[in-house]
């Protein structure tokens, strides 16, 4: 209306109704809730609330859309629109009795809408079904528990097989959330807890892996489960000798952690509300009693290493964007020097707590994690007055053995918050302690001496007094030892000073062909079977710091034997080699980071005589492919693949990085990705993608990459496996990444797109289509031809079609035009697009002819090309075009189209001379043009 002023809110509410038509559901939901501050009625808020919950609704968050339609409907409580939206989202919450109130009152106040009546029906089907399942699941649960706590039912053979059936059922129901609840209604944690007081294996972990059902992403079940089985008892089982039990343990103590943390995800609203939950004094509870555990005697080692696990994966904040750091500082308090027993053990002296050969560094990567958490100066100090005054505690009036154990510690912090090492280092005596017992004539003084002295060597602040005071130390226990396993750490230490000038040709520190012999010795060591593991693992350690040596890395891939070692070395429980094993493989492979310098500079650098790093001529490419050959057929894909596989905590972001970094310079080049995938790489691959540094999830993902683009996505991801690759290649599309990284991204969605709608459904939910298009504007013609093609491949979803038929954009004008292109690849792709588009979808066919004053000659130059598919793909759209609009096909006809078609009818049998036909005939129905004598 002339002189009416629309309000703002109005606008943006008009906006939001463009961009949600559009398919822009977080933009449509962005414009509302800015409309939303500026609603001067509350009958405005009311329809912003309700186009919120469609928003929510098509995003999936099903609680904001339930709770913003709630919000319309409190203004209006006959807002069908609203009331339905509501029940649509109650529904997928799984709260269908709510759900069906909803519907019937829509249904009550437009008795004719047939979308609201199918939809009652629909809802009252499901419930009948729900209830007739839950009827019978009542009755499985009772039976299930009668078969296993009847002792009746136990020794014959057949008797036995009822038992395991019973206990399999009962896992699998409680896997799923309804099951869990009935169980857990039905009396299930107290029958539970009589299973695992029958001390049977068996039954142990049948009840177990159910209470992990029950538990799982529900805070009041658990809080209830704690409350029945005691959180004591709970945490005691993760000690018990029984490795099996206690890992079963160790996975239900996770799923409560994330429980009590991330509190309800699903589950049943009415029964969370009606349980007042403290979880944060649940938290510290269970903690407190995994603290204990790990200084109890009579724990299992085992157990104890699953403690510092969950420990590791449970304190630290996620993302250090989250403030509150409060559990770590409380676990500092209240465990670091607990923490610090378990780091300066030595394994299984008598009367000493039992570790593994794990252990240790679990409490190394736990004290490392714990002091990254930290916020402040202060905080940082805290932690370093804690492990002082237990260091001292041990080195003052404590004897020998007590100099033993706080150099234990301190070899402990080294490894793991080195800060805090290097502090401990400062400490009166305790350099002096450790050159003193280098020498002493006992083996386990000198093993834990000289691993603290190799362990300083490669920290900043001692460098320089080890390199005064040690190298000569480590040299005299190196060649007088007479025991490998002094000689062979003596010689790590070396190997470790020796690398300081790293990849830098020019900046060796020992004399030509010293670092030849000390690796030719490491590898001695490596291949001696007589040698145990534990020693065996420090000649990887120094392989790890020599293998900066490119004459190193060349004759270590040469050694096959040394190398399968290495391997087998690997896939052993003593996870303590795997960064070491992935430090050498980095090395061999050139994996690591190494910027091209500037031309200009190093000009600048030489005129100044500065130093100028030189790269060692067997660093080559050449060099660098000839070494991975030798690694893949080593089977260096099996060793990692096992690295990957057994999760530990030795298994840092850090060395997962590491492992990245190999697996992307392994496939490399195409003809070695098969080889990689047939061992098992593109499994190893997805939960390196997933987990680790930005870094590592990038390479992987880039790995990941790569293997798509030239092998069968199915193939080599088979089942569920699949739709996991889909989330790491669409991170590759950020900005932030590398543009060769964004073009094998979107090669690698292309071939995904191309397989299944369901894969396509996958991409569009990790919201890839955006960015997608984004690329399409992209300067560089790979991409920008990339992007074309994933997109047309993309176009096969209904929801992306619905994005080209949305008014108001360019998406089909910037096809027409590529179809234009000089670039052959980038026709072909845009015009493919617009051949399955127009047939699809034929009110594009009319729009194509006014989205650009060039279409036309953009039609026949693809329809003149002499490139058969571009060809086809022109004759199509225009078939299409001619087909869908007579109006269309008079324009065409009266252009240079006609004659065209014409000559192409004649052609030799085949998809051209088929579709220029089809146009012919088109043309003769509508009476545009008269049949030739041929067709007469």
């Amino acid at each position: 209306m002339e002189g009416t002023e629309v309000s703002p809110a109005a606008q943006l509410r008009e906006e939001g109704n463009e961009l949600f038509k559009g398919g822009d559901y977080v933009g449509a939901l962005s414009s509302y809730t800015t409309a939303l501050s500026l609603a001067a009625t509350p009958q405005e808020q009311a329809v912003l609330h309700r186009n919120r919950a469609a928003c929510h609704l098509k995003l999936e968050d099903y609680s904001k859309a339930e709770a913003d339609a709630s919000k319309a409907i409190a203004t209006d409580g006959g807002d069908v629109k609203a009331l339905f939206r509501r029940s649509q989202a109650l529904e997928k919450l799984g709260r269908l009795d709510q759900a069906i109130l909803d519907l019937q009152r829509c249904v009550s106040l437009e008795p004719r809408n047939k979308v609201f009546q199918e939809a009652l029906r629909s809802l009252g089907g499901h419930i009948q079904e729900k209830v007739r399942y839950m009827s019978s699941t009542d009755a499985k649960v009772d039976q299930m528990f009668q078969i296993l706590l009847d002792p009746e039912e136990k020794g014959t053979e057949k008797k036995t097989e009822g038992i395991d059936l019973a206990s399999q059922n009962l896992v699998v129901l409680a896997r799923e959330d309804a099951g869990a609840e009935r169980i857990f209604q039905s009396n299930g944690v107290q029958l539970l807890q009589r299973l695992l007081d029958t001390g049977e294996t068996d039954l142990m972990l049948a009840a177990l892996r159910t209470l992990v059902g029950i538990c799982s992403e529900h805070q009041s079940r658990t809080v209830a489960t704690l409350s029945v089985l005691g959180t004591r008892r709970v945490v005691a089982m993760l000690g018990v000798k029984n490795q099996a039990v206690s890992l079963a343990t160790c996975h239900l103590l996770q799923v409560m952690f994330d429980a009590l943390k991330e509190g309800v995800k699903k589950g049943f609203r009415g029964k969370e509300g009606a349980i007042i939950v403290d979880p944060s004094r649940e938290l510290k509870l269970l903690i407190s009693n995994l603290l204990e555990l790990l200084t109890e005697v009579g724990v299992s080692a085992q157990g104890r290493d699953n403690a510092l696990t969950l420990l590791i994966k449970v304190v630290p904040r996620k993302s250090l964007r989250d403030p509150n750091n409060s559990l770590t500082l409380w676990v500092i308090d209240q465990g670091l020097k607990k923490i610090l027993e378990v780091g300066g053990s030595v394994q299984e002296p008598p009367g000493e707590i039992a570790v593994t050969e794990n252990s240790r560094m679990s409490a190394s990567v736990l004290l490392n994690k714990l002091f990254d958490d930290l916020k402040c100066d202060a905080e940082r100090e805290n932690f370093h007055r804690l492990c002082e005054s237990y260091i001292k505690s041990w080195f003052e009036d404590r004897g020998l053995a007590g100099k033993l154990r706080a150099i234990q510690t301190v070899s402990c912090l080294l490894q793991g918050p080195c800060e805090a090492g290097n502090r401990a280092l400062e400490l009166s005596g305790v350099m002096e302690s450790v050159i003193a017992l280098c020498a002493s004539e006992n083996e386990a003084e000198q093993l834990v001496a000289v691993e603290a002295l190799i362990y300083a060597a490669g920290k900043a602040k001692r460098a320089s007094f080890i390199t005064a005071n040690g190298v000569s130390l480590l040299k005299d226990l190196y060649k007088r030892s007479e025991k490998d396993s002094i000689r062979i750490r003596a010689l790590v230490g070396l190997c470790k000073l020796g690398s300081a000038g790293g990849t830098d040709f020019s900046m060796k520190q020992f004399a030509e062909g010293s670092t030849l012999k000390l690796a030719k010795q490491c590898r001695k060591w490596l291949c001696n079977d007589g040698i145990d593991s534990s020693t065996r693992r420090w000649a990887v350690e120094g392989l790890a710091y020599l293998t900066f040596d490119a004459d190193v890395k060349e004759e270590f891939v040469e050694d096959e034997a040394a190398l399968k070692a290495m391997f087998q070395l690997s896939k052993l429980e003593d996870r303590s080699v795997l960064f070491a094993v992935a430090s050498t493989l980095v090395n061999c492979t050139n994996s690591y980071d190494h910027e091209e310098p500037d031309p200009q500079m190093l000009e600048l650098a030489k005129y100044a005589k500065q130093h100028v790093p030189e790269q060692h001529p067997k660093d080559k490419p050449s060099f660098v492919r000839s070494r991975v050959k030798k690694l893949l057929t080593a089977g260096v894909v099996s060793a990692l693949t096992c690295m990957v596989k057994n999760e530990n905590p030795v298994l840092t972001n850090s060395c997962r990085e590491l492992l990245s970094r190999v697996f992307l310079a392994l496939v490399e080049e195409a003809e070695d990705r098969g080889s990689v995938v047939a061992q098992g790489g593109g499994k190893a691959l997805l939960p390196l993608a997933l987990e680790g540094t930005d870094i590592g999830q990038t390479k992987a993902a880039q790995a990941l990459a790569k293997i798509t683009i030239t092998s069968n996505p199915e193939m080599t991801f088979p089942g569920e496996r699949v739709y996991e690759v889909v989330r790491p290649l669409v991170s590759l599309l950020h900005l932030n990444c590398s543009g060769l990284q964004n073009f094998e991204a979107l090669m690698a969605l292309t071939n995904l797109a191309g397989i299944s709608e369901r894969l396509r459904q996958k991409i569009l939910k990790e919201k890839a289509v955006p960015m997608i298009e984004g690329y399409m504007f992209e300067e560089h013609e790979m991409i920008r031809r990339a992007a074309t093609e994933c997109m047309c491949n993309m176009a096969m979803s209904k929801e992306v079609q619905d994005l080209f038929l949305a008014e108001g954009n360019d998406r089909l004008k910037l096809l027409v035009l590529y179809s234009g292109e000089d670039d052959e690849l980038l026709r072909r792709a845009a015009s493919g697009g617009l051949a399955m588009l127009t047939s699809l979808l034929p009110p594009l066919c009319i729009r194509i002819t006014q989205v650009t004053t060039h279409w036309l000659e953009i039609l026949q130059a693809l329809l003149l090309s002499p490139n058969v598919e571009l060809q086809h793909r022109g004759s199509v759209v225009v078939l299409n075009m001619v087909e869908a609009s007579r109006e269309i096909a008079v324009k065409l006809m009266e252009s240079e189209v006609l004659e065209i078609l014409s000559v192409l009818a004649k052609g030799d049998a085949g998809p051209v001379t088929r579709a220029a036909t089809a146009c012919l005939a088109k043309a003769v129905e509508y009476g545009l043009i008269k049949p030739s004598k041929e067709e007469e």
